[in-house]
């Protein structure tokens, strides 16, 4: 019995320094946003790869599963040439250890060699950890007709 207790504690414990660590402000989790989306627009993988965790996922509005190997293996083999990655009309969500921005991207640019330019609705996940906020998650909309 002891022991279980000892080990809750030890869980509120860490989570409270989790926490603590990660400051509850929506300002921080738009910057890592505007971050991520910055090194997308610059095709700069070796940010992409700092940015995310390696169990990082992507859904899509069409239900495609993109993960972080995915994402930096396109920002190297330059799949895509962004004129914008932008987005606007965010809003942060403080839930525990987790933080979760929705927001409304704007997209130009060539993607596969096709001319794109579209809007859609995201949310990413960013989750507390000993280290800081961390994007670990992100699900998108289907691109929205103007």
């Amino acid at each position: 019995m002891p022991q279980r207790l000892i080990a809750a504690a030890m869980a509120v414990l860490w989570t409270a320094q989790a926490v603590a660590g990660c400051p509850r402000d929506a300002a921080v989790i738009i910057e890592l946003d505007r971050q991520y989306q910055d090194a997308v627009l610059r095709n700069d993988a070796d940010s992409i790869e700092r940015l995310l965790p390696d169990d990082f996922a992507l859904v899509t509005g069409r239900g495609k599963q993109v993960r972080k190997a995915d994402l930096v293996m396109e920002a190297r083999t330059q799949a895509a040439h962004y004129e914008r990655q932008h987005d606007k009309q965010q809003s942060v969500r403080f839930i525990g250890e987790i933080a979760v921005i929705s927001a409304l991207l704007h997209v130009k640019g060539r993607e596969r060699g096709q001319p794109v330019d579209y809007r859609l609705w995201f949310s990413d996940v960013y989750l507390c950890t000993p280290t800081g906020w961390q994007y670990s998650f992100a699900q998108s909309s289907i691109p929205l007709s103007d």
